[in-house]
């Protein structure tokens, strides 16, 4: 990752896992413009070239804030169709996180609201501090959730309980947010980081195209019929038949060693 952004920080983990922190800890890591643009260009590249890189852990900067959502001071004055342009950006930014191959744990380390729960909720998965709160505020100030709020929180915890949030835009703890279903696991924030490196860690150890078949296989199955997901699964089972890494995979337990896996 040699890309220089003024709003991420990116840093390589050991050698598979990448961490990309929001970093506006002045302004809660809110959204604006610039953060938009290179999350969006950080992710559309991965579509094209993984870089080596088997998971991407994402938090914020600091101990209090995750994300706060779009940044309300940058948009105050915006003429309808610079809103307009900006959002389109925004929803280009969040379909690049639910498109990018690689698997993306949130370690969500403090508030997440609005932009910053929906971003949540288009991860992989995530864990969450013991200090963090959610919320979707949008409807407060004249608007509703346009990143896909309304349709990954019902598919994480459900279509009444997404209303409920949604419609009154009251915040959650981050109790309530494993308990519904949107967050994996709770955690001291001081063990926060660790525990999610952990889990990538045991993610990259895995075969990567396994990983990447499989993480497909799910999100696109949630989309189908159980018939169509099931044939749908075994079209990408089939993709990895004839790899390096399942001949390794059997090589490696026979030979009572751990595999060494390629990618290939």
């Amino acid at each position: 990752m040699s890309h220089a952004y003024e709003t991420l920080s990116v840093e390589r983990h050991e050698e598979h896992i990448l961490v990309v922190t929001l970093n506006r800890p002045h302004a809660a890591n809110a959204m604006n413009t610039q953060m938009g643009e290179e999350l969006m260009d950080l992710f559309e590249r991965f579509q094209l070239d993984a870089e080596g890189v088997r998971v991407i852990v994402l938090t914020g900067a600091g101990e209090k804030a995750f994300c706060a959502g779009g940044d309300l001071k940058e948009r105050n004055g915006m003429t309808d169709a610079q809103w307009l342009r900006q959002h389109a950006m925004f929803e280009r930014m969040v379909r690049a996180f639910i498109a990018c191959p690689i698997p993306l744990i949130g370690a969500i380390n403090g508030a997440a609201y609005g932009g910053g729960c929906e971003i949540t909720a288009a991860l992989d998965f995530a864990y969450a501090s013991d200090n963090a709160r959610f919320a979707l505020t949008e409807v407060t100030l004249g608007i509703m959730p346009g990143a896909g709020g309304t349709q990954n929180l019902p598919r994480a915890m459900g279509e009444r309980r997404a209303k409920e949030i949604i419609m009154t835009g009251l915040p959650f703890t981050a109790q309530q947010a494993f308990e519904w279903g949107l967050i994996n696991r709770v955690l001291p924030q001081d063990e926060l980081m660790e525990a999610t490196l952990a889990t990538a860690r045991r993610i990259a150890q895995n075969a990567p195209i396994s990983i990447k078949q499989a993480k497909q296989s799910i999100h696109r199955g949630m989309q189908m019929s159980l018939a169509d997901g099931l044939a749908y699964e075994i079209e990408c089972y089939n993709r990895m038949v004839s790899t390096e890494d399942r001949h390794e995979g059997v090589r490696a337990f026979n030979e009572k060693r751990p595999p060494v896996f390629r990618g290939v």
